[in-house]
C-alpha cells in the first residue's frame, strides 16, 4: 500500500467490514483498497463536478487500473442483478453542475419572504441588477476572494468539475473581469472549471434592448473569444429578460467565434425559447418549468440535455414544476445543477440538490445521481468525466452509505470518505 494519508485506514476499514474488495492500481504501482459492494455500507461513485448514463453505483467486484491519471481498464467480474435490470453502464462519476460562483451579494431574500415574486423584485431594480452594482464596485481580486470559499464548499461534497458563469457585469469590462476571475479559480483551486459567458442575463438600467444586444454581439463576445475566457455562451430567454430573436442573434455570433451555446428557457413562461434553442443546437436548456411536449420533441431530435434547477424552484417558492415525467418518457437526459447564486438559489450543496430533485421533482434515486454525474458531463459535452469507464478521468468519491437512495433521503450530514482527482487523493 501507498503511504499517502488515509490509504492504510481505508484498506483496514474495508478488510474488516466488506466481503467484496478490489484493487485500484495506480501509475506508480501503489494500490488502493476500496469497497464497491452495493450491499455494504460503503459505495464508490465516480466523481465529476457540474451538470451528467448508467447507474453510478458500482456493484460486485471490479478491478480498476489507473493510467496517466485516467482509467486504463475496468474488469467487471460481477456487476450484479441491478445492472441487468437497468441496462446501464458499470459506473459513473459524481458531477456537480455548479453555476454562478463569481457573484456579488444581493438582498432579495427579505423581499421574497415578504411575498414578492421574482418578476416583482426585478421590476423594483432588485435581484440581478443589485448584484450588478456589487460586481461593478469589486475588483477582480475581490471577486476571486469571494468566490473561492463557495468553490471549496462544493469540493467538500466531492465536486471535481464545475461550470461557472458570468452574467452580472452587463458591460464589456465587468463581464471580462468576472470571466478572468473565473479563469483564476480554475488555475488555482484544484477543481476543474468550465467557464461560461452568460451574455444576455438582464438589461443595464436605461439601455434599450436592441442597443445592448448589439453591444454584446459586436464588442463583448469578440473580446471574450479573443482572450479564450469562455467555452460556452448562455442566454436568459424570458418575458422579463430577452426574446427568442435576441437569443438566436447572440447564438449565431457565438457560433461564428467557435463558442458553444446553452440557454435559460421556460422558467416563468413559454416564449418558444426551448424549441428554438434546441433546433439551433445548444448543449442544454435550463429550468424548463413551462416546457411543453413540442419543446421536448425538439430536444429529443437535437440531443439537448435538460438541466433541472430544484434549488431555484425551492427558493423562489414556485408551483409550476418541470415536466419530469414527460422528459423521462421521451428519454431526454436530465442533468441537475445547484444554480448557485445569491438571489434565486443560494444553495452551495450538490447533495442538497439531490434531495430536492427527488422530493420536489420526483426524480428516482438513480436519475438524481446520474443528473449530477454522467448527464452533467453530457451537458458540458464531455465524455471523459462523469463515468468510470476506460479512458475517462479517474475522478471518484468513496461514501459511507448503503446506496444511491440514501442521497435522496437524507438532507445534510453526509460527506464523502475520500475524494480522488485523476487517481490522486484530493
Amino acid at each position: 500500500m501507498s503511504d499517502r494519508p488515509g490509504d492504510r485506514e481505508i484498506e483496514h476499514y474495508i478488510r474488516q467490514n466488506y466481503r467484496w474488495n478490489f484493487v485500484v492500481n495506480t501509475l506508480d504501482g501503489a494500490n488502493f483498497w476500496l469497497a464497491l459492494s452495493f450491499i455494504s455500507s460503503t459505495v464508490i461513485l465516480p466523481l465529476y463536478v457540474r451538470h451528467f448514463t448508467a447507474n453510478p453505483i458500482v456493484m460486485g467486484q471490479e478491478a480498476v487500473e489507473f493510467r496517466r491519471h485516467g482509467i486504463g481498464a475496468l474488469d467487471n467480474r460481477d456487476a450484479g442483478e441491478r445492472w441487468a435490470r437497468t441496462g446501464r453502464d458499470r459506473g459513473r462519476a459524481v458531477l456537480a453542475l455548479d453555476r454562478r460562483v463569481v457573484l456579488g451579494e444581493r438582498g432579495a431574500g427579505a423581499a421574497r419572504l415578504a411575498g414578492a415574486s421574482y418578476a416583482e423584485i426585478a421590476a423594483r431594480g432588485g435581484g440581478i441588477r443589485a448584484t450588478v452594482l456589487a460586481v461593478d464596485g469589486a475588483s477582480e481580486q475581490e471577486l476571486f476572494d469571494q468566490s473561492l470559499p463557495r468553490l471549496q464548499a462544493l469540493a467538500c461534497e466531492g465536486v471535481t468539475t464545475v461550470e461557472i458563469k458570468s452574467g452580472y457585469g452587463l458591460t464589456p469590462a465587468n463581464e471580462l473581469k468576472q470571466l478572468r476571475a473565473i479563469r483564476r479559480l480554475g488555475e488555482t483551486s484544484g477543481v476543474r472549471v468550465t467557464p461560461t459567458f452568460l451574455a444576455l442575463h438582464a438589461l443595464p438600467k436605461g439601455v434599450p434592448s436592441e442597443k445592448y444586444v448589439r453591444q454584446v454581439i459586436e464588442e463583448t463576445l469578440p473580446a471574450v473569444a479573443e482572450e479564450s475566457l469562455a467555452e460556452c455562451v448562455d442566454v436568459f430567454c424570458e418575458h422579463i429578460a430577452f426574446s427568442v430573436e435576441d437569443m438566436l442573434a447572440v447564438f449565431e455570433r457565438a457560433r461564428e467565434l467557435g463558442l458553444a451555446c446553452r440557454a435559460h428557457t421556460d422558467q416563468l413562461s413559454n416564449l418558444g425559447g426551448t424549441r428554438a434553442a434546441a433546433e439551433f443546437g445548444v448543449r442544454s436548456c435550463d429550468h424548463l418549468e413551462y416546457t411543453r411536449a413540442d419543446d421536448i420533441a425538439a430536444m429529443v431530435a437535437n440531443g439537448t440535455v435538460a438541466v433541472l434547477l430544484p434549488g431555484a424552484y425551492y427558493c423562489l417558492r414556485e408551483t409550476q414544476k418541470p415536466p419530469v415525467a414527460t422528459l423521462r418518457e421521451a428519454g431526454v437526459p436530465m442533468a441537475l445543477a445547484t444554480d448557485l447564486n445569491p438571489g434565486t438559489s443560494p444553495v452551495a450543496s450538490p447533495l442538497a440538490i439531490l434531495h430536492l430533485a427527488s422530493t420536489l421533482f420526483g426524480l428516482h434515486a438513480d436519475e438524481a445521481v446520474a443528473g449530477l454525474t454522467c448527464h452533467a458531463a453530457r451537458a458540458l459535452d464531455r465524455d471523459d468525466i462523469g463515468t468510470l469507464n476506460p479512458g475517462a478521468k479517474a475522478d471518484f468519491t468513496v461514501w459511507d452509505v448503503a446506496g444511491p437512495e440514501f442521497f435522496t433521503y437524507q438532507l445534510g450530514g453526509i460527506r464523502p470518505r475520500n475524494v480522488y482527482f485523476e487517481g490522486t487523493p484530493a
